[in-house]
């Protein structure tokens, strides 16, 4: 969104990324250094490059800065997975091979990975698993 504020345009986009103080030839901007083969010398195009005039630098330091933030880490489960491990628990318990055979268990998922899921979903949503099994044992009081 910073490069869609500064971008004018009227100008190439060499012209516009050289302006902000982008590359648009990551080559260019890191070269990669060629080493000399069996005593051989590389020879250099004898050009050096000029000094380049950033006259938006605000991108560049915007770009970095959102860089340096820490990523937002998703601490949630898919909808389709909780009511997955919810159906599970619901009619099975604790068996994990009769969930494994289960019609609902539309990936063939192993009593392994079955497992596995539940660990996650306990988990990541500690408080919602144990008013989830306390409602089911209270049920099963209920019908009894």
């Amino acid at each position: 969104s910073h490069i869609r504020h500064a971008w004018d345009p009227t100008k190439s986009v060499a012209q516009n990324l050289a302006e902000m103080g982008l590359s648009e030839d990551p080559n260019k901007a890191i070269p990669i250094p060629r080493k000399q083969l069996l005593g051989m010398e590389v020879e250099s195009d004898g050009r050096q490059q000029g000094k380049k005039i950033v006259r938006k630098p605000y991108v560049v330091n915007e770009m970095e800065y959102e860089a340096s933030l820490p990523e937002k880490k998703s601490n949630t489960l898919s909808r389709d997975l909780i009511d997955y491990v919810r159906y599970m628990i619901q009619n099975h318990g604790e068996n994990y091979k009769e969930m494994a055979r289960d019609e609902k268990n539309y990936y063939q998922d192993t009593p392994k990975q079955i497992k596995r899921k539940i660990n996650v979903y306990k988990n990541f949503y500690p408080d919602e698993y144990k008013d989830f099994i306390a409602s089911l044992k209270q049920e099963k009081m209920d019908v009894q």
